[in-house]
């Protein structure tokens, strides 16, 4: 997939922002993932949800339809994913996920992921190895000055200067870009 140019970022950008909900740890079952589509950080356009597999190995494919047969995915010009691990560890292949949607994805989060630990938590589920080569795949983390704050971001598709100009421009609220935040809290209220 070619990288897109972002020459110049229009401060109504369409980002999808995507978290998943609560879910009871190791346990089988399904976890819902909610996706929230922004105009840069001022305001929601729509909102899209799918369910992954707690601990299991969907979140790429589950992700990946949610937003190809939503209404919304051809304003979209970016995906930010709240990490790479969801509903416990189900890993997403932010590189296949770019792919397969044809849009750059961008993985944030606040602390810096311990990969030693990801690592050995792997250890404890079926297809550790796979999971880790997603883990890996994501690439160089990247640390990202935001409103005061670092967050810290993994890339598919996109250089990192444009990315820091999204994150920048989409975090109105706090450091974390409202397409994520408010994902959070719709995911977070729906599973509470």
């Amino acid at each position: 997939m070619s990288r897109p140019n972002f020459r110049v970022i229009k401060p109504e950008i369409r980002v999808l922002g995507v978290d998943d909900g609560k879910f009871i740890p190791q346990t089988q079952g399904n976890a819902i993932v909610v996706g929230v589509v922004f105009r840069g950080g001022c305001s929601i356009d729509g909102v899209m949800h799918t369910n992954v597999a707690i601990d299991g190995l969907d979140a790429t494919e589950k992700i990946t339809a949610m937003i190809n047969t939503s209404p919304h995915r051809r304003q979209l010009r970016l995906v930010m994913l709240n990490g790479i691990t969801f509903a416990g560890f189900n890993v997403v292949d932010i590189k296949k996920l770019s792919a397969a949607v044809g849009l750059p994805v961008l993985a944030l989060t606040h602390e810096k992921p311990d990969l030693d630990g990801i690592h050995e938590a792997l250890k404890n589920l079926p297809n550790s190895e796979e999971r880790w080569r997603m883990v890996l795949g994501a690439g160089e983390i990247h640390e990202v000055q935001n409103n005061g704050t670092v967050v810290y971001v993994g890339l598919a598709g996109i250089s990192l200067c444009d990315a820091e100009k999204i994150i920048k421009l989409t975090s109105t609220r706090s450091c974390l870009p409202e397409p994520l935040r408010v994902a959070h809290l719709i995911a977070s209220g729906i599973t509470s």
